[in-house]
């Protein structure tokens, strides 16, 4: 439900940066404000699930004085994925020809936005991963278990799957308009890191042209992390029924894939 900013834009090539959030009033005001500065062709899209901590509330206020902040309150905590979701099934609504999705804590560098969607505007991708294993790309303030767990898990769903993506539980992305209205949305149910292997491998069924573009990953400033074990498993679980229930996404179930290109931005 919207009750906020709730408008319709021009279409053209304006993009929509969709934010999950739960618990983020520390982090809300500058992200939003540090998106909105990149670029003038840039909404934001906060998609919230009842925070105890009032971000919604701090978004309504955000949304009333700006009209390029819009706000999607959700009744109670549901997840990410189902957070992503709503928010591209919203923005597909609103003719957004750009369709974002990072991290509302500042763990993605708002200064990457451009560059996640250049490869999309130049004609060379339809979608783009904001990548921390491709060189020029890493990560900051980690422990060596996440990393481990993050490249193991890129490289578990790479052997098991065959998506040349070297990040694939990424969370930076950038979806052509066209990406969105050709994945099913409706049938995604997965969260978390499973959620962002999914929509790559989806993508690779589907033939789309995917750019890796290297980032550097910071640990959240301030707040606790989301990620759990449950996470972890519910991740390794979604990858082995994708492999070999192909139909749970794909009507035709078809057995392989479309031939698909991947690439990387030095």
């Amino acid at each position: 439900m919207l009750t906020s900013g709730d408008r319709v834009t021009s279409g053209g090539q304006r993009s929509v940066i969709v934010l999950p959030t739960y618990n983020e009033r520390e982090n809300i005001e500058s992200i939003v404000a540090a998106i909105l500065s990149q670029s003038d062709d840039f909404d934001v899209l906060v998609v919230d699930d009842n925070s105890p901590d009032g971000t919604g509330e701090m978004v309504d206020r955000l949304a009333a004085d700006n009209p390029r902040v819009q706000v999607m309150h959700r009744p109670e905590k549901r997840g990410l994925g189902t957070a992503y979701i709503e928010g591209f099934l919203w923005a597909l609504a609103r003719e957004y020809a750009y369709v974002f999705e990072m991290d509302a804590d500042f763990s993605h560098d708002p200064s990457d936005l451009v560059r996640l969607r250049a490869p999309l505007v130049a004609g060379e991708a339809d979608a783009s991963v904001g990548s921390r294993w491709v060189p020029g790309g890493g990560t900051r303030n980690w422990s060596f278990l996440r990393t481990f767990i993050s490249r193991g898990g890129s490289l578990y769903s790479r052997l098991i799957l065959g998506v040349p993506v070297q990040d694939l539980t990424s969370g930076f992305k950038c979806f052509s308009r066209r990406v969105l209205e050709n994945l099913d949305l409706g049938s995604v149910h997965s969260n978390g890191y499973a959620f962002q292997v999914e929509m790559n491998y989806r993508c690779f069924r589907r033939g789309f042209r995917v750019r890796e573009v290297p980032i550097v990953f910071v640990d959240r400033r301030v707040g606790k992390s989301k990620m759990g074990s449950h996470i972890v498993t519910e991740a390794m679980l979604v990858v082995l029924r994708l492999r070999f229930q192909p139909s749970v996404f794909d009507p035709t179930g078809a057995g392989s894939p479309a031939e698909a290109k991947y690439s990387r931005t030095p």
